[in-house]
C-alpha cells in the first residue's frame, strides 16, 4: 500500500473510464495480481501436500482449479488494459515508440504460447504436475522451442505481454502495474512456491 501511495503522489490518476478513475483501476490490476498469486499458493500447496482438491472433487479437481486459475489469470491483462485506457497518453514518448515497444514486449509472448502448444502442453503449464506428481517426475524438462534457451521461460518472458497495453496506449500508471506489480509478484511467486514445487515434484530443478 505504501508503493501505491507513492505512485498515486507521482502520477495523475484522476482521468476515469467506465466511471472509475484511474486510482481504482491501479487497485484493482493489483488486487487481482495478488488475489492470483495467493489462490495458486493456497490450492497448489494443499494439492500437492494435503490432495485438498482431489479429496473434495476427486477426478474433476484439476478442472475445478483450472476454471479460477484462469478467471483470475485472464482478469490481470484485462485489468491492465482498463488501467491503460484510463491512463493513456501521460507516457512522454511518440506513439510510434509506444507501438514499436508494444510490439517487441509482445513476441516473446507469442513464442512462448506457440512453445507451449507445441512442446509443454497446457496442462502441464496450469500445474497439473501439482495434482499429479508421481506421473510428471518420471518426464523430463522441455528443451524445445523457447525452452531450449531457459528452464524458467514462462516467468522470464510471459510477463512481459503485461508491459503491451501501457507502451501501445503510453500509460505510465500501466507500466508501473505490469512491473511494479505484476512482474515483481511473480517472481516472488517464483522463489516462494513455485521452485521449492519443483524440487519436490522433479528433484534438483535448474531455473536457468
Amino acid at each position: 500500500s505504501t508503493l501505491v501511495w507513492f505512485v498515486s503522489r507521482a502520477l495523475d490518476l484522476e482521468r476515469r473510464l467506465f466511471g472509475l478513475d484511474t486510482s481504482w483501476w491501479l487497485w484493482l490490476s493489483i488486487a487481482a495480481a495478488g488475489l492470483h498469486q495467493v489462490y495458486a499458493v493456497l490450492f497448489w500447496r494443499g494439492e500437492l501436500n494435503y490432495h485438498f482438491l482431489t479429496r473434495r472433487f476427486g477426478k474433476n479437481a484439476f478442472r475445478v482449479w483450472m476454471v479460477g486459475f484462469l478467471i483470475l489469470f485472464f482478469s490481470r491483462p484485462g485489468l491492465i488494459v482498463g488501467l491503460a485506457a484510463a491512463n493513456q497518453n501521460t507516457l512522454a514518448i511518440p506513439v510510434w515508440m509506444g507501438f514499436g515497444l508494444g510490439i517487441i514486449v509482445l513476441i516473446p509472448g507469442i513464442y512462448l504460447i506457440d512453445s507451449i502448444q507445441r512442446y509443454f502442453g497446457y496442462r502441464r503449464a496450469l500445474g497439473e504436475d501439482h495434482f499429479l506428481p508421481d506421473e510428471y517426475r518420471k518426464k523430463l524438462l522441455v528443451k524445445e522451442g523457447i525452452f531450449r534457451w531457459t528452464n524458467n521461460a514462462m516467468y522470464i518472458f510471459g510477463f512481459l505481454v503485461l508491459w503491451a497495453p501501457g507502451f501501445f496506449l503510453r500509460s505510465q500508471a500501466a507500466l508501473i502495474a505490469a512491473a511494479a506489480f505484476n512482474q515483481i509478484f511473480i517472481w516472488a511467486h517464483y522463489y516462494f512456491t513455485e521452485l521449492p514445487d519443483m524440487n519436490h515434484i522433479y528433484g534438483k530443478f535448474q531455473s536457468n
